[in-house]
């Protein structure tokens, strides 16, 4: 572990984990603004699609962007533009710009977190790569829970509000001008052939997984919140909601890499998509129940977080090189589609059947991914046979 913890790592980590800081904030308070502007859950849905619709467009010339003009080089940019892109969001209301810029805003992110993960899953080995990424996930996330309490605190400042947001982006940069050493996993000499042909069949569960969180945590910042106000939560306590499945996505991912490592992360994986589908059909219950329901979101967030920390480890155990690059695209690419499409679906399903279709979405989602990781199991016992 010791070997690992580097100053580039240490630096890498922290500036991804201050994104995650304005990441955290600038969903939930999008939402909060379009509501207060009187839109419902259905344009707050597309709004949020936006972003992960930047993200979808970027992830097929990832690795050749950070190839081009540098690791380092590349993060920094779209650090730069995230933070003016929501800056910018200040000085209008007009819906049509809001989308160009969360479509920007998507664009760098994506770039920033392909380029980040590519990094980490290649400095452990497999006895201890579910603690190194654990750690990568467990900074960002916890930054990243700090975001909807922002919000709570600025949510009633229309005049700064997205410009604060805007602002936190930029402290990331002094912590990449540490970095020294761009990561040799993009060197597209090392490992395996990147073709996404080749590595795309060997990673479904990775997919979907990373599919499901994704809507997850997207509709967790965005529209849980307006969950828990449908149900007669306040305003201010509802945006808390996300603040707690975050608690515990933060709080869990090093105890579960850890008995990832120890005892296989397969199981682990399966595992936690298992807890997060009994606790999904309890929360509408739980909702006005507070003894449990805060514990329940705490539980279901560990569960939800560990699906995709787990995939990522999945695939610096699988690839190397060039094709440890492509299937972090994919990745990628699997976050932005199921960020893009979710919100609109939820959102819709929310305006016209009910609060509870965020559920009922949430709930699909983590069944695929749980029928994906028996298909993935099946075919690895066949082949060993």
């Amino acid at each position: 572990m010791k070997g690992v913890l580097s100053k580039d790592f240490l630096a890498l980590i922290l500036s991804v984990a201050v994104v995650g800081l304005g990441l955290g904030a600038t969903l939930p308070l999008t939402a909060l603004a379009l509501t207060q502007a009187g839109h419902g859950s259905d344009i707050v849905g597309i709004m949020t699609a936006m972003q992960a619709g930047g993200g979808l467009a970027i992830a097929p010339f990832a690795s050749r962007i950070a190839t081009r003009y540098g690791a380092r080089e590349t993060i920094t940019g779209t650090v730069v533009v995230a933070a003016f892109a929501t800056i910018a969001m200040q000085f209008s209301g007009n819906l049509w710009l809001w989308a160009l810029l969360r479509f920007l805003c998507g664009a760098a992110l994506m770039l920033l977190f392909t380029i980040g993960e590519a990094w980490v899953t290649q400095l452990a080995d497999d006895t201890t790569r579910g603690r190194v990424v654990a750690i990568y996930a467990t900074n960002f996330t916890l930054f990243q829970m700090m975001g909807p309490v922002l919000v709570s605190a600025i949510g009633h400042w229309p005049s700064m509000r997205f410009a604060i947001c805007g602002a936190i982006f930029l402290l990331a940069l002094p912590a990449l001008a540490m970095i020294r050493v761009s990561p040799h996993a993009l060197d597209s000499d090392e490992g395996e052939h990147g073709d996404w042909r080749q590595v795309l069949p060997r990673m479904p569960a990775l997919v979907i997984g990373t599919g499901f969180f994704a809507l997850f945590d997207t509709l967790a910042l965005s529209l849980m919140p307006l969950f828990a106000i449908s149900h007669g939560i306040a305003a201010n306590v509802g945006v808390l909601f996300a603040s707690a499945i975050l608690l515990g996505d933060t709080t869990m991912q090093f105890p579960i890499g850890w008995l990832a490592d120890r005892i296989g992360r397969a199981k682990v994986h399966a595992g936690a998509g298992v807890v997060v589908a009994l606790a999904l059909p309890l929360l509408p219950w739980a909702v006005n129940h507070p003894w449990v329901c805060w514990p329940l979101l705490f539980v279901t967030g560990a569960a939800a977080g560990s699906v995709y920390t787990l995939s990522i480890v999945a695939c610096g155990e699988r690839f190397r090189g060039a094709a440890l690059v492509t299937a972090t695209a994919i990745v990628g690419a699997s976050w932005s589609t199921a960020s893009f499409g979710g919100p609109i679906i939820a959102g819709a399903l929310m305006e016209r059947v009910g609060a509870d279709a965020l559920i009922a979405v949430l709930f699909v989602a983590v069944v695929g991914f749980l029928g994906a990781a028996w298909w993935e199991g099946r075919d690895g016992e066949t082949r060993r046979n």
